[in-house]
């Protein structure tokens, strides 16, 4: 960083404590979490997801779909009919069948379609 960079920082450092930007911040006067533990290479990933815990809606859209697919069982479950069972299967095959033609981000799928009959199968001797 240059002198006049780090000019520009103090300066807008000494307004932003001038406006009192800094006044009553979280966690202002208490110690800073972590001090007496070793820094991992990985440090600011642990920070961010203690600060920020990830939803589903955070995966990949690959991995989403593998989470859906493997939470197939419990989610069909709660379904009342084989109508109702065979829909929902055939909802998560079209966007199976989606990801497994065009790009998605994330890894690759490393599965298929599932097999409609069995999962009504399945969810019937669950039953």
């Amino acid at each position: 960083m240059s002198d006049r960079q780090a000019r520009g920082v103090d300066r807008a450092i000494q307004e932003a404590e001038a406006r009192g930007d800094f006044k009553n911040l979280p966690g202002a006067g208490k110690p800073l979490p972590g001090l007496d533990r070793p820094l991992h290479d990985d440090w600011w990933l642990h920070q961010q997801a203690a600060r920020d815990p990830l939803g589903p809606d955070a995966l990949p859209p690959a991995l989403r779909l593998a989470k859906e697919r493997e939470d197939l069982p419990a989610a069909l479950d709660a379904l009342a009919d084989e109508a109702a069972v065979r829909a929902a299967v055939g909802e998560l095959n079209t966007r199976i069948r989606k990801a497994l033609i065009g790009p998605v981000e994330g890894p690759p799928l490393r599965f298929g379609p599932v097999d409609a009959d069995e999962a009504v199968a399945a969810w019937r001797s669950r039953r």
